[in-house]
């Protein structure tokens, strides 16, 4: 083989630098687009994080929620039984109307629709005093069952002055329907 001039040797040199710099130029654009890959996975996995941080809370805000309601309304769903309910709601709408000074008329229970997600329908009629009837209407969400007026009628007594008449038709919810609907 024969000897390179130096003209040759330094053409030969500038092409392995061109060459060295190209390659370097290819393998850190390379390199650049693998870390901005991983810069936008980062900060796609940061914005879900923050995501379900915020959802998390949503979750324990409405658990408190939830929690607040049960004690307020003294209801606890996990404690329902449906053979019981519509009696018990039944009696505790008896109780809080006697307890207001409502007298009580008939009370008449019956099935409800199943797939309205009714356990079952309760109609009572009633009289007394305009205040107690108010109460009374304002008991019923109180009573820790799940009820529902669904419809209602009140009337004066001409008999007696300061007294009304009460006819209402309530509707005791099937509430493992509806969750299980809603899940």
């Amino acid at each position: 083989m024969r000897t390179l001039n130096p003209s040759e040797k330094r053409t030969i040199r500038y092409a392995v630098i061109f060459l060295s710099i190209c390659l370097v130029l290819l393998g850190g654009v390379k390199v650049w687009k693998f870390l901005a890959h991983q810069r936008a996975d980062y900060l796609q996995m940061v914005a879900e994080a923050r995501h379900l941080k915020s959802g998390a809370g949503l979750d324990a805000s409405q658990a408190t929620v939830v929690k607040k309601m049960m004690e307020d309304f003294q209801l606890d769903p996990a404690t329902l039984s449906t053979n019981t309910i519509v009696a018990d709601a039944s009696a505790a709408i008896q109780k809080a109307a006697m307890n207001g000074g409502i007298k009580l008329g008939s009370i008449r229970e019956s099935a409800g629709h199943s797939s309205a997600k009714e356990m079952a329908t309760i109609e009572f009629d009633g009289s007394g005093p305009v205040a107690a009837v108010i109460a009374l209407l304002h008991r019923l969400p109180l009573l820790g069952y799940p009820l529902l007026v669904d419809s209602m009628q009140i009337t004066g007594d001409a008999m007696r002055p300061g007294q009304m008449k009460l006819t209402v038709t309530i509707i005791v919810l099937d509430w493992k329907k509806a969750e299980a609907s809603h899940a």
